[in-house]
């Protein structure tokens, strides 16, 4: 047995003197047990109730007997795809396939099927025809009912019905899951299963669902992208725990899905138990002659403060999975966590992280959402910050010096995510300047997205004039405190409400400010976001309003290539789409173009048909270009 693992075997589940497992977790992820990865949460969590659970990790979905290293557990199968949607870990935007996988060993691809949590589930069912499977994870998560999927370009059935599993546990998990475990061990029929909260489950009859919301029928949501749209916003309405509605969703032949409300956020003291429980905190040993697991070293020293984004961003899949209710670890939790770091023998001094998915929320963004809930209609910061919002940093600010003042800490690093807009919100400066002072390393990224507010809107982001005031107000405080620091930008292109027009306007800005961003995101539509139901429905579903949506690839290229104009591989697309937007004046000599014409030193020439360059500089030698391009677009 290898000391403080859960079983990944059955020689190691005979050593712990175990003839039988409770449960059989299997996961499309490496076993690591550490609490940024949800195997770890729901396994220990089931431990820490008595409950044996085995694991599974990446079986081999060609072969039935991958799944039989245990047998037939007691109580169920729970199957997870592993921390992230499979398709989103397999492809990139454009659909290619991913060179690695963070979340492998050795960081190898194929590990792991397309569409992980159905293909895990039939499996299953294939060699145990009666045995519980229950889906949790964010694959199930964000698929709990009828979605569009961007990689097969069409709507699909909820994956409980594709996978053949009972149950899903959607959301965080530690609630349902226990409540899953207590009541297959009272010996009642997962047919029976119902009623808990975060769950998903099929029935026959809505006989006993006595206060359902019914949406559409698949059939219907398939005929009418509009239904879809008004469906997935009632569905968006009701992820609060407090004030959400039991939806159903129809499939025919007497066959209903149902979400049940989701389940209520953690307490801290919950948040507590959870984050302390006794995690390996690195990879299956068995992994190390394979390299170890990458993802590891991005979460091994950080911490996890929160929980839950009020944020509201309409490309985000956190409302439909962690929620919009922020909850919290004590300072006692963290600082614990902490003091474990300064023991390992690889820790060199640097906390990486103190945040979540917003670094900076520390409370529910209002006193009333622990009582109820959060408004269904209305976001916390857009379009404007809610009078009643509570913007406040000071329990932050007092976290992040105790963990300062630790001995063996040398710097305390914030990584995740700063909502600026947040930040602006708060009228005391002081989180602002100790964030400029101790926790940056030489630049703070931030995610203003876009320039436009078209845009903007569209993204549930600020307008841009919020981020004006922040950039302001960041080089002011580094200027300030002789800090010489920098803003590293996040900026998304092809987002559902970029015309061709817009993209102009974020390169013209980028020109402005000097600013060369290396990578860019292109729009992703990953499942379950307002985001990818506007990509597939070409309607806003928060007021059923007609967006553009950018998806032919040529055009999606010529966007991307607009923000990273200055890049000469990057010359033709750009010459293309300002000729198309109507706007050649950018094209020129002036400090406000963005490229010179065909035929300027170091730029293309016009081409021949057989698509050759005339321009002989174009012959000259990368340094050279490299040089000239610089000293045209010399700022004063």
């Amino acid at each position: 047995m290898i000391q403080g693992f859960l079983p990944v075997c059955r020689e190691e589940m005979l050593e712990r003197g175990w003839d039988r497992v409770d449960f059989v977790y299997v996961s499309g992820d490496a076993y690591v047990d550490h609490p940024s990865f949800g195997a770890a949460i729901i396994t220990r969590t089931l431990e820490a109730r008595g409950y044996r659970v085995g694991i599974i990790s990446q079986p081999d979905w060609r072969d039935e007997e991958s799944v039989t290293e245990f047998g037939e557990p007691r109580l169920a199968f729970l199957v997870s795809a592993g921390n992230m949607d499979s398709m989103v870990n397999h492809y990139s935007v454009s659909k290619k396939r991913r060179r690695t996988d963070a979340y492998t060993p050795g960081g190898v691809t194929g590990k792991r099927p397309d569409y992980a949590a159905v293909v895990y589930g039939n499996l299953i069912r294939q060699v145990y025809k009666k045995t519980p499977v229950i889906l949790g994870g964010i694959e199930a998560s964000l698929r709990r009912m009828a979605h569009y999927d961007y990689w097969s370009d069409r709507l699909k059935r909820s994956v409980l019905l594709d996978s053949g599993a009972d149950l899903i546990s959607y959301g965080m998990g530690e609630r349902s899951v226990v409540e899953i475990a207590e009541a297959l061990d009272a010996g009642i029929d997962i047919r029976d299963i119902t009623f808990i909260p975060g769950t998903v489950c099929k029935v026959k009859s809505l006989d006993l669902v006595y206060d359902a919301v019914n949406l559409p029928s698949f059939e219907e949501l398939k005929e009418d992208k509009l239904k879809y749209a008004a469906s997935f916003y009632t569905q968006y309405c009701n992820t609060d725990p407090f004030s959400g509605k039991r939806l159903a969703e129809s499939y025919g032949d007497h066959l209903y899905v149902v979400q049940n409300p989701p389940s209520l956020p953690l307490t801290q003291e919950e948040m507590d138990e959870v984050y302390g429980y006794p995690y390996m905190r690195t990879y299956h040993p068995s992994y190390e002659k394979l390299g170890g697991v990458p993802a590891i070293s991005e979460v091994k020293f950080s911490l996890a403060s929160n929980r839950g984004c009020f944020g509201g961003c309409s490309f985000c899949a956190l409302t439909f999975h962690q929620g919009r209710i922020v909850q919290t670890r004590s300072h006692e939790s963290l600082i614990r966590e902490a003091e474990g770091f300064i023991k390992d023998k690889d820790f060199k001094g640097y906390i990486h992280d103190v945040g979540g998915p917003t670094a900076n929320f520390r409370y529910p963004s209002c006193e009333k959402q622990m009582s109820a809930g959060v408004c269904k209609n209305r976001q916390c910061l857009f379009p404007k910050p809610c009078k009643n919002l509570r913007a406040d940093h000071r329990d932050y600010v007092k976290l992040l010096r105790k963990l300062r003042k630790l001995p063996g800490v040398k710097k305390v690093f914030i990584r995740s995510g700063i909502r600026f807009d947040y930040l602006m919100a708060d009228k005391e400066d002081t989180f602002f300047k100790e964030l400029c002072e101790y926790h940056i390393s030489g630049q703070l990224k931030v995610a203003p997205e876009h320039v436009s507010d078209q845009v903007l809107e569209k993204m549930g982001k600020p307008e841009h004039s919020v981020y004006e005031a922040f950039v302001k107000k960041y080089e002011d405080m580094n200027r300030r405190l002789h800090k010489d620091q920098y803003l590293l930008p996040y900026l998304m292109s092809s987002h559902p409400g970029s015309t061709l027009g817009e993209a102009v306007k974020l390169a013209q800005y980028l020109n402005r400010t000097g600013h060369m961003p290396e990578q860019v995101q292109d729009f992703y539509p990953t499942p379950s976001t307002i985001s990818a139901c506007m990509y597939y429905t070409g309607v806003d579903p928060r007021n059923m309003t007609k967006v553009y949506v950018p998806k032919n690839p040529h055009e999606k290229a010529m966007q991307r290539a607009l923000i990273q104009y200055r890049d000469p591989k990057n010359y033709e697309l750009v010459y293309e789409a300002l000729h198309k937007a109507g706007r050649t004046d950018l094209i020129g000599y002036g400090r406000h173009c963005l490229i010179r014409p065909r035929g300027a030193a170091g730029y293309p020439g016009k081409k021949d048909k057989a698509g050759r360059s005339g321009n002989k500089s174009e012959k000259k030698d990368k340094a050279g270009r490299k040089k000239t391009i610089r000293n045209i677009h010399k700022k004063k």
